[in-house]
């Protein structure tokens, strides 16, 4: 599976931007796919996972603001950011794994370039 994120870009606070993720490969629509962030100075970190079935999981900073979403038959993702805030500041990457679901990061082996997000205050 190869992975393309896009969308990113500058926008003031309380802002919104949509990421997407176009997946090239046969088994996109059976694997797990998440969105991480990595600001500057800082460790790469989750912000939300969802299943081929549509089951999600957001990290606590982001629930309500960011919504994850997928279409399988496209193969791409999606991450749509509300109400951003300057502290959402960062590249973000989409991945994807096989199998089971996972919040550890090790353990998704296929990996977006990133697209950098930055919020203006």
């Amino acid at each position: 599976v190869q992975l393309q994120a896009s969308g990113g870009g500058l926008v003031q606070a309380g802002g919104s931007l949509r990421l997407s993720c176009t997946a090239s490969g046969r088994t996109f629509s059976y694997g797990f796919m998440g969105w991480f962030r990595q600001a500057p100075g800082k460790e790469r970190e989750l912000v939300a996972t969802i299943s081929s079935g549509g089951s999600t999981y957001y990290r606590d900073s982001v629930k309500g603001r960011f919504s994850i979403l997928r279409d399988n038959a496209k193969k791409e993702g999606y991450l749509y950011l509300d109400s951003l805030e300057p502290e959402d500041t960062a590249v973000y990457y989409c991945a994807a794994k096989r199998g089971v679901s996972s919040l550890v990061q090790s353990e998704y082996p296929y990996w977006g370039q990133g697209t950098q997000v930055t919020v203006s205050s």
